[in-house]
């Protein structure tokens, strides 16, 4: 089953109010996870660190990146308040540590699993505390070549977390991501390449993406939600609001429910089409007892209730067993 990230992140715009609502929002969509981001600005960020081109364009107010993510942190309290609330509506917590300090404060409030930033995928201390709580990991790949990917994992492998409790995400880092750039078939690339679990972390501004990453074998998608993407901060006109979430979740049950089991066979909804559109050999003129049957005296027609049209040549030559009128179904009896 395809595990479904809501990822609230930032956009709770540093209101817990905001956040609670936007966990409705997952729940009420059948996401299996809110996700969050938990840091400190002074931990994460110099004052030198500019402002990504799309937070200048969406949130102009900041002079730098430290003086925006300072209003968007969540305290140890929240974020203990938040895993409370999501888990009482039955849906999993779980917030993006992005530094070694974040990872700390995760472990100690208990999460269940670990995900990791593109921006931290070469961060090594990072990656071996992340690997040291022997959890199932999330590791986006934004920005980042197959070597990097490579050396990622070495790191958590190295550090003695096991290949199947880890998941791959390709990602693209642009907020939003133009659809010339998904590059979907890199997520593929990354499974062969080291025959790991892949998933797809949408940063696109419709649904079609994540769609067509489950069609190809996205075992996650992670997808970032808002309230309205009108909404002040930097990726909310990069998220998506509450009905496309939904239609995002259940075109992704239905995509789940479509690709099947690989076996080719006739499914159950379709057998008792086989006997009304398939056909069966039959008499194309007057046939006596004894004649035989010949290309010119024989005919393929529906319904498929008799001799199959592949036994159509092991019949001529054949002596008929008894009379037939035009139409009518041959048999051997």
């Amino acid at each position: 089953m395809v595990l479904i990230i809501a990822e609230i992140g930032v956009n709770h715009n540093g209101c817990l109010n905001t956040a609670k609502k936007l966990i409705d929002v997952a729940v009420n969509s059948g996401a299996d996870i809110v996700k969050f981001q938990t840091f400190k600005s002074d931990e994460l960020t110099t004052d030198m660190a500019p402002l990504a081109e799309y937070q200048l364009k969406n949130s102009p107010e900041f002079i730098n990146q430290k003086k925006l993510l300072s209003k968007l942190e969540l305290s140890e309290k929240n974020h203990i308040y938040l895993k409370n609330y999501a888990e009482e509506l039955g849906i999993e917590f779980l917030s993006t540590g992005f530094t070694t300090q974040s990872i700390d404060l995760l472990a100690r409030i208990g999460i269940k699993r670990w995900k990791v930033p593109s921006g931290e995928i070469n961060n090594i201390p990072l990656l071996k505390k992340v690997a040291f709580q022997n959890q199932p990991t999330i590791l986006s790949s934004g920005m980042s070549t197959l070597g990097e990917i490579e050396l990622a994992l070495k790191t958590l492998y190295e550090s003695n977390l096991q290949k199947d409790k880890i998941t791959v995400l390709h990602c693209n880092s642009a907020y939003p991501t133009p659809m010339e750039d998904v590059n979907l078939n890199a997520m593929n690339t990354i499974k062969e390449c080291f025959d790991i679990s892949v998933g797809y972390s949408d940063h696109t501004c419709g649904i079609e993406a994540s769609i067509a990453a489950v069609a190809l074998g996205a075992q996650v998608i992670e997808k970032h939600i808002t309230l309205d993407k009108k909404m002040q901060g930097p990726d909310h006109k990069a998220s998506i609001e509450p009905e496309e979430l939904h239609n995002l979740v259940s075109a992704i049950r239905n995509i789940e429910k479509a690709l099947g089991n690989g076996i080719k066979k006739p499914s159950n909804s379709e057998i008792k089409n086989i006997k009304v559109v398939r056909k069966s050999i039959v008499a194309s003129d007057y046939i006596e007892k004894g004649e035989r049957y010949t290309a010119d005296n024989l005919s393929i027609k529906r319904p498929g209730t008799g001799l199959a049209p592949t036994m159509f040549d092991l019949l001529l030559g054949m002596k008929s067993n008894r009379k037939y009128k035009p139409n009518e179904i041959i048999d051997l009896n």
